[in-house]
């Protein structure tokens, strides 16, 4: 597996690779993880049937929390001519992903990819449009070098097989239903909100961020705030729109970063959970909250779009108009029954939402992609 994000870097794809290399490692598999450096004094861990190998990489601009790998085609491919793996899984597309693409390929080693980010359409956030289509064409060279892309939704299958990118197969995602549910809800952790009993909780959980859409997040509060006195925005994560938006806001709470459990007991103890985000392949926060009994407002795309039934298990917005967005928040909020409703009808529906499955399902497109190399 190459990658250039992995735990403890707190991101979709990071959280994904793990629940995949944990399952495969639970399946008899052994899997070798190639990543870059984190910290100048890391070593690779070495544990029975897991082994990292780690490669120089810096900081990805506009996206400091993530890094990439450095081009490593010589390494990558003398490694695997001497140890050959029977698949190779490219999970993220930048040099060290590149790499590892052509060294699969003049090997005639099996390799799939995973398309887990729409860098493509970050570039509009950041000044860069003009950029978005070079890289739509990076992305799809890349993919078309690898026999088979892994995709979360049957939605963006689509859409790539449409951009020509190939063979594209589905596999979706699961949550950690053990970790993230209802009962993890701290009427102590509301109080510290400055959220009284009977009042409402608008959750935002993720990257702070121009690409997440995140002011429409904040227009919908305002929009409910004025129907709903006594409502709080609270927003759990970091990023490059955070000193903006608390110098702006005072009064909205900002949790920063949080893992595990103390993640679990902060998306449990809200209400409603704001999503507009517009970039995502998939979303895992969207079936965190859902999980965790809130009841969602997003746009029906990526996760939401999948596991979304509006007005069943959450709310969906019509079009990509922020204007509906907002509606669709408001009325939403302005009805705690259906709040109530909608969040317990998400756990239940998430609670389906295996990694097991998901794992097997895995291991069978690698062992599948495998048998078709000579």
């Amino acid at each position: 597996m190459v990658t250039e994000t992995y735990a403890p870097e707190v991101n979709g794809v990071a959280m994904t690779l793990g629940k995949l290399v944990e399952g495969l490692l639970r399946r008899g598999c052994r899997v070798e993880l190639f990543r870059p450096c984190q910290s100048r004094d890391e070593s690779p861990r070495i544990n029975g049937q897991y082994a990292e190998h780690l490669f120089a990489g810096m900081q990805v601009p506009m996206y400091r929390e993530l890094r990439f790998g450095f081009p490593a085609f010589g390494r990558l491919r003398n490694t695997w001519r001497n140890h050959p793996p029977d698949a190779v899984y490219i999970a993220t597309e930048g040099p060290l992903g590149w790499s590892a693409a052509g060294a699969a390929r003049e090997l005639g080693i099996a390799a799939l990819s995973g398309f887990h980010t729409n860098f493509h359409t970050y570039s509009r956030h950041y000044r860069l449009k003009l950029l978005e289509p070079l890289i739509l064409a990076y992305l799809r060279k890349l993919h078309r070098r690898t026999g088979c892309t892994l995709v979360p939704t049957a939605a963006l299958a689509a859409q790539l097989r449409a951009q020509d990118f190939g063979c594209v197969e589905v596999l979706q995602r699961g949550v950690d239903a053990a970790c993230f549910n209802p009962a993890r809800r701290d009427d102590s952790l509301r109080h510290q909100w400055g959220v009284d009993p009977g009042q409402l909780a608008c959750l935002y959980v993720g990257r702070i961020a121009a690409e997440k859409n995140i002011l429409t997040a904040v227009a919908a509060f305002r929009a409910i705030e004025r129907q709903t006195p006594g409502a709080r925005l609270i927003l759990v994560g970091d990023g490059p729109m955070r000193a903006r938006l608390s110098r702006e806001n005072p009064d909205f709470v900002f949790c920063g970063m949080r893992h595990g459990t103390e993640l679990a007991r902060h998306y449990a103890s809200g209400d409603l959970f704001l999503f507009p985000s517009r970039s995502e392949t998939f979303g895992n926060v969207v079936t965190e909250a859902m999980a965790s009994g809130l009841a969602v407002v997003a746009y029906a795309l990526a996760a939401a779009g999948e596991h979304i039934r509006d007005g069943d298990n959450g709310a969906l917005a019509a079009n990509d108009e922020p204007q509906a967005f907002v509606e669709r928040a408001v009325a939403l909020a302005h009805d705690s029954a259906a709040v109530r409703r909608l969040g317990a009808a998400a756990a239940r529906h998430a609670a389906g939402l295996t990694w097991e499955a998901i794992v097997e399902r895995f291991q069978q497109l690698l062992e599948e992609q495998a048998g078709k190399t000579p």
